[in-house]
C-alpha cells in the first residue's frame, strides 16, 4: 500500500481496520458459498430438479422465486463444463457474446444485443462484472482465471438497483468458494491438447479454530502451443531519417508461430470468521499474473471486400485462426517505449484485489459492509497492422487501473408485510494510460531519448469518484403477492487529461495541445417489480426497470488536426423498459419451464469508431436503441431416470438503433448508405443513418439444448456424461453495420465424460467447441485499408474481429482428500 496516494491509503486502512476486531469486512455468508461439494447433488441423484440458490437481490433466494431473468450455474455444472473464464460463460449462455482484445478496454461483452466496443479504453462494459459482490469496472477482468467457484449468475436486463451503475445490459456475477466447516482438499492436474497446456490447481480448506476457517486456492498453467497460428514471413524494410541521417535497413522476423502461449498464475486466500451466530466476516485476497507471446493473436482479419487482403493481395481473408504478425526489429525495440529489447510481441498482466465483508444480524435487521481494493497493470506490444506489409505499424502500451470502494447496506426482516433495504456505495478510481506508435518507416535521430522511432505518443488519465445511495421497499400485500419499489441515486465526477507529448514532424496529431475535461453526472434509477404466486410452484412477475452507465473519457483515442475535444468524451448511457414472465416448477419437481418477455429503450448508447485511414478514434453516443424479445427455458429431471437432466432454451431478440447518425465506415459508398451532404458532427467525416439497423452482436435467434446423465457403474465407480449445443443465427459484428462484418449462423457443441471413484479421484475428458466454429464477437476496420469513403469507387476496409477459441479437448484428473 505504500505506493497508494494518501487519500486512498487512508480509506483502505480505515475500511480494513474499522472491523479489525472482527478480522475483516465480510459479505453475506450463504450456504452455497461454502466449498463446492463432490459432483452429484443429493436431489439429482434421487431424480428431480436441483434447487439453485441465487443472490440477485442481495439476499439468498431460490432461482424460481425472484422476479428476475437469471441463468445460474451450480458448482457441479461449473466443474462439468469447465466454466473457468468469462468467455466460457458466454459459450454456454444464449444471447451473450464475449470477445477478448489487447487494445482499448480489453473486453467486448454484449447481452441481448447491447454491448460496448473494446476499442475504447475509457468505456466501461454495459454488462457489469461482479466478483464476490464487488463491481469490476475494467475490461481487463477477462484476463483473470476463475476457479474454485461456488456460483455463477447471469442477470439479464438493467440491474441498477442492486448492482449500481454500469449494468444497463445485465450482470455477470461470480462467487468464489468459502471455507467449509471441515477439512477438505483437492489437487487437479490436466492437459489441454490443442494449446499444449498443462495446468494444476490446488485447494485446501480447513477450520483453524471453532470459529475461524481458511481456504487457499492456487492455479498455474502454461501453454507450449496456442489457439492461433502465425503465417508471417521475414520482412525487410528501410527506415528514413527525417533529420538527414543515413537510411537504416531492418528485418522484422515472424513472431512466434503459435499463440498466445499463455502463462498464468492465480492465487486466492479466504479467511472466514463466525464468532457468533450473528456475525460473519470474510476476507478474500487474490493475485494474478498472466503473460502471452502475442495478445492480438485472436484479432483476426476475417473478411475483405475483394476476398483478399488489401495489404497482402495474394492472401485470402478467411474465417480461420490464422494471422500474419512480425515482431519489432531489435534495433528499434531497444529505443521504443514498452518494447522488450529483443522486439518480441507480448502482453503482461498483473493484478491484486482484496475484498473484505462484514455481516451482522440483529433481531430484525442485517447490516452488511463490503470493502474492496483492486489494482491492475497491463503492458503490451503488438503488430498493429494485423496483417503483413513492408510499412509496419507497432504499438506499445501500458494501462494501470486502481479502485477503492465501500458499500454499507441494511436489510430488515420484520415479521410484517413491509420490509426495507437501504444503503450507500462510495467508489474512487484512477485509470492511467500511455501509448506509443511506430509507423511510416520513418525516424527522427534528433528526437528526445526514447522517441527516435516514435510517430506519436499518448498520455492520459482519468480520476473518478462516485457516491450512490439506494433503497427498496418490499410489501407482501397478501402471502401470494409481493410488490417492491426501489431507487438508486448516483452522483459522480470524472476528471480527465489527454495529450500527445511527442509528434514526429508530418503527423496529423496535435503535439502538446492538452485536453482537460471535468465531468459531473447525476442520475435517478427507479425500479418497480410485482410477483404473484397463485400456487407455490408458479411465479408470475412483471417489472419496470431502469439502468445507468457512466459517461466518461476515451483515454487511448487520438487528437488530430480534424478532431475536436468532444471526440474524446461521451455522455452516460441510460436504459428503461419493462420485463415480465412466468417461472414454473411442474410435475412434482421434475420439470422447470420459464418464459420471459422484455422491451427496453437505450438512450445515448456508447459506441467507439475507428477511422482506419488516419488511425483516429471517435467515442460517441448513439441517439437511441431498442431491444425486445422473448426467452424460453426449460429443464427436465425425471424421477423415473435418476441422474438424468435435459435442458433447453429458445430466445428471440430484436435489437435495433432507433436514432443514430453515425460515421461512414471506411470505403463505404453512397449506394451502401454513406451520405456526403448530411451535416456531420464528427470532424468532417461523412455520415450514415443507422436508424432501424441492428446493433452489434445481436442475433435474432439463439437457442441451447443439452443434457447430463449420472449413473453408478459399480459400488465404487460412477459415470457422468454431459453435452450442450448452442445455436446462434447470423448477426453483424460491427456497431456501424459494416456490410462485410457478418458472423454467419453457427452451432457450437461442448461435451464431457467423467469417471468418479469413491476412493476420491475423478477422471474427466472435456471438449469445448467440438464443432470447431469460428465466431467473431466485435469487428472494426483494419489500419491502412479501405479507400474512397463517400464515393462510388469506395472500397471497404478489411474487417478484423475478436475470434473465439477453436476446438479444444482437455484431460484432467482430480483427487479429493
Amino acid at each position: 500500500m505504500k505506493d497508494l496516494p494518501d487519500f486512498r491509503r487512508a480509506c483502505l486502512l480505515a475500511g480494513l481496520l474499522a472491523s479489525s476486531s472482527t478480522l475483516g469486512l465480510a459479505g453475506p455468508a450463504f450456504a452455497q458459498d461454502a466449498a463446492p461439494a463432490r459432483q452429484a447433488a443429493p436431489q439429482a441423484a434421487a431424480g428431480g430438479l436441483e434447487e439453485i440458490v441465487v443472490t440477485a437481490r442481495k439476499r439468498s433466494e431460490s432461482l424460481q422465486d425472484i422476479p428476475v431473468a437469471v441463468t445460474a450455474y451450480s458448482p457441479a455444472q461449473i466443474q462439468r463444463q469447465d466454466i473457468s473464464n468469462i468467455e466460457r460463460i458466454a459459450a454456454t449462455t444464449p444471447n451473450l457474446t464475449v470477445g477478448r482484445a489487447t487494445t482499448g478496454s480489453g473486453a467486448q461483452i454484449s447481452l441481448r444485443g447491447i454491448g460496448t466496443p473494446a476499442s475504447a479504453l475509457g468505456i466501461e462494459s454495459s454488462t457489469a462484472i461482479i466478483v464476490d459482490g464487488i463491481y469490476y469496472g475494467n475490461g481487463r477482468i477477462l484476463n483473470e482465471g476463475f476457479f474454485d467457484l461456488a456460483r455463477i449468475e447471469v442477470l439479464k436486463g438493467p440491474q441498477a438497483l442492486f448492482f449500481g451503475k454500469n449494468a444497463t445490459a445485465g450482470v455477470i456475477s461470480i462467487t468464489t468458494a468459502d471455507p467449509g466447516s471441515s477439512f477438505e482438499a483437492s489437487t487437479r492436474v490436466g492437459y489441454e491438447i490443442r494449446a499444449q497446456r498443462p495446468y494444476i490447481e490446488q485447494m485446501v480448506s480447513a477450520p483453524l479454530t471453532d470459529t475461524l476457517g481458511i481456504r487457499v486456492a492456487l492455479r498455474a498453467s502454461k501453454m507450449y502451443g496456442g489457439y492461433s497460428r502465425n503465417y508471417a514471413t521475414p520482412v525487410t524494410f528501410g527506415v528514413t531519417d527525417i533529420s538527414g541521417g543515413p537510411t537504416q535497413t531492418f528485418t522484422a522476423d515472424p513472431a512466434d508461430r503459435k499463440s498466445p502461449k499463455e502463462e498464468e498464475y492465480v492465487g486466492r486466500v479466504t479467511l472466514k470468521w463466525e464468532p457468533t451466530d450473528r456475525l460473519t466476516n470474510t476476507l478474500k485476497a487474490s493475485a494474478s499474473y498472466n503473460t502471452t507471446n502475442d495478445g492480438a493473436s485472436n484479432n483476426i482479419v476475417f473478411s475483405c471486400a475483394s476476398g483478399y487482403s488489401t495489404l497482402q493481395p495474394d492472401v485470402k481473408c478467411k474465417r480461420d485462426w490464422k494471422y500474419y504478425h512480425n515482431q519489432m526489429p531489435a534495433e528499434i525495440a531497444q529505443d521504443f517505449p514498452f518494447a522488450r529489447d529483443d522486439g518480441e510481441l507480448y502482453t503482461k498482466y498483473r493484478s491484486f484485489q482484496a475484498t473484505n465483508n462484514l455481516q451482522y444480524e440483529l433481531d430484525n435487521v442485517t447490516l452488511t459492509s463490503a470493502t474492496n481494493y483492486q489494482y491492475q497493470n497491463n503492458r503490451w506490444l503488438t503488430d498493429s497492422d494485423y496483417q503483413q506489409r513492408t510499412t509496419q505499424i507497432y504499438v506499445g502500451s501500458r494501462e494501470k487501473w486502481e479502485a477503492f470502494s465501500e458499500e454499507l447496506r441494511a436489510q430488515t426482516t420484520f415479521d410484517s408485510p413491509l420490509n426495507l433495504m437501504f444503503g450507500v456505495l462510495y467508489q474512487k478510481t484512477r485509470l492511467d494510460a500511455s501509448q506509443y506508435v511506430y509507423s511510416g518507416n520513418v525516424r527522427d535521430s534528433s528526437a528526445p531519448e526514447g522517441m527516435e522511432y516514435v510517430a506519436f505518443g499518448k498520455e492520459s488519465w482519468t480520476k473518478g469518484e462516485t457516491v450512490s445511495p439506494f433503497g427498496q421497499v418490499v410489501w407482501k400485500v397478501i402471502p401470494e403477492i409481493e410488490l417492491a419499489a426501489g431507487m438508486r441515486y448516483t452522483h459522480e465526477t470524472k476528471d480527465s487529461f489527454f495529450v500527445h507529448p511527442y509528434i514526429r514532424t508530418g503527423q496529423i496529431y496535435r503535439e502538446n495541445d492538452p485536453i482537460y475535461k471535468d465531468q459531473t453526472f447525476t442520475n435517478w434509477s427507479p425500479e418497480v417489480t410485482a410477483s404473484y404466486k397463485p400456487v407455490p410452484n408458479v411465479n408470475i412477475y412483471a417489472g419496470f426497470k431502469t439502468g445507468y452507465k457512466s459517461g466518461g473519457f476515451s483515454n487511448e483515442s487520438s487528437y488530430t488536426t480534424s478532431s475536436v475535444p468532444a471526440d474524446l468524451d461521451f455522455e452516460p448511457e441510460k436504459a428503461k423498459g419493462f420485463e415480465g414472465g412466468v417461472k414454473t416448477t411442474l410435475f412434482n419437481n421434475q420439470l422447470r419451464f420459464d418464459v420471459a418477455l422484455y422491451s427496453y429503450e437505450y438512450t445515448n448508447l456508447q459506441v467507439d469508431f475507428f477511422e482506419a485511414q488516419t488511425f483516429r478514434y471517435i467515442t460517441t453516443n448513439a441517439g437511441s436503441a431498442r431491444t425486445k424479445g422473448v426467452e424460453i427455458s426449460t429443464e427436465w429431471a425425471p424421477h423415473a431416470v435418476p441422474g438424468l437432466t435435459l435442458r433447453g432454451a429458445l430466445n428471440y431478440n430484436k435489437a435495433r438503433y432507433v436514432d443514430f447518425i453515425a460515421p461512414c465506415v471506411t470505403g463505404q459508398t453512397p449506394d451502401q448508405g454513406c451520405s456526403t451532404t448530411a451535416t456531420s458532427p464528427y470532424g468532417g467525416l461523412y455520415v450514415q443513418d443507422l436508424s432501424g439497423k441492428p446493433t452489434a452482436n445481436a442475433p435474432r435467434w439463439t437457442a441451447a439444448l443439452g443434457g447430463s446423465y449420472e449413473a453408478d457403474l459399480s459400488p465404487d465407480l460412477s459415470l457422468s456424461l454431459s453435452a450442450d449445443a448452442r445455436y446462434s443465427s447470423s448477426y453483424n459484428a460491427s456497431p456501424f453495420a459494416n456490410p462485410i462484418a457478418t458472423q454467419p449462423r453457427y452451432v457450437n457443441l461442448d461435451g464431457s465424460i467423467t469417471l468418479s471413484s469413491k476412493a476420491g479421484w475423478d477422471l474427466a475428458v472435456i471438449g469445448k467447441n467440438l464443432t470447431n466454429q469460428f465466431v467473431i464477437s466485435g469487428a472494426l476496420d483494419s489500419p491502412a485499408t479501405g479507400s474512397g469513403t463517400g464515393t462510388a469507387a469506395g472500397r471497404l476496409g478489411d474487417q478484423r474481429g475478436y475470434a473465439n477459441m477453436p476446438r479444444t479437448v482437455q484431460v484432467q484428473v482430480t483427487y479429493h482428500y
